[in-house]
């Protein structure tokens, strides 16, 4: 499939969010807000009383830390792997963040080794209504197993990206559609879908297919966020659901498990 095609089919998911949303609004007139953040009725201001979710397992929505907010949010992932990110609201609907990614820091494999820090930059541009998504633009520099061999991620870096949130159907029911340029010498664009249910404010159910260019190399992660408290929750997730082989440096290729917790506060 080619580029202009890809973009065209992620273009055309995007309007599909849309359009899906506005029906679902009107078989439900009292029901149902707008995305996650910005609620706009009763049902959905249930969901504003937990701090705003970022992301899925990997993949951004349109949610944004508030203004003087922050989040600390920490990966276990295979083979001992830690990896951090901080995240800071700074201005309304921007957000600026740093991450870090660690090799071995857990358990008896040696040496412990990091990579270099990335960057996260996310504008919501739309806070979205009962009809119409909210988008965010941004850049995540953050990528997946580091190959130190050809010094890159095996699992590329998001780059540049744009992604809508809507609830659609249910209250706490959200569907989310983005597209990305991970490499600008390439061009190629990549596209995510997810979506999440929220449940009472207690857990969130999370289903992602991520990384959309060609089938081998998409991910499905699927994942349960259990909310602690309204500033904290634990993830329990899968990455890559049904993948085998392995990548270029001879790491194997298949489903990896992560526990992931998020604090979120103000500063």
């Amino acid at each position: 499939m080619t580029g202009p095609r890809r973009a065209l089919l992620l273009g055309a998911a995007l309007l599909c969010l849309c359009g899906a949303s506005a029906q679902a609004r009107k078989r439900s007139p009292g029901g149902g807000g707008g995305a996650e953040g910005a609620p706009t009725t009763p049902q959905a201001s249930r969901v504003g009383l937990l701090a705003p979710d970022t992301e899925l397992v990997d993949a951004p929505t349109a949610a944004v830390q508030d203004q003087s907010g922050f989040s600390s949010r920490t990966r276990f992932f295979a083979r001992g792997g830690v990896l951090e990110w901080l995240s800071f609201g700074v201005f309304p609907g921007i957000n600026l963040g740093a991450s870090l990614h660690v090799d071995s820091l857990i358990g008896t494999d040696s040496p412990v080794r990091l990579t270099r820090p990335d960057l996260q930059v996310r504008w919501r541009f739309y806070d979205g209504d009962r009809r119409i998504p909210a988008f965010a633009v941004g850049f995540d520099g953050q990528g997946y197993f580091y190959n130190r061999t050809d010094k890159r991620y095996n699992q590329r870096q998001r780059g540049l990206y744009v992604v809508g949130t809507q609830e659609v159907g249910l209250p706490g029911l959200q569907a989310h559609a983005g597209m990305n340029i991970s490499d600008f010498d390439s061009n190629s664009i990549f596209g995510s879908l997810g979506t999440s249910l929220n449940i009472r404010d207690k857990v969130k159910i999370m289903l992602e297919w991520d990384s959309i260019n060609n089938f081998y190399d998409s991910r499905i992660n699927t994942g349960l966020r259990i909310y602690l408290t309204p500033y904290f929750s634990m993830d329990f997730a899968v990455r890559g659901v049904g993948q085998g082989g392995f990548f270029s440096n001879g790491v194997p290729r298949d489903p990896e498990r992560v526990v992931q917790f998020k604090y979120c506060g103000t500063f």
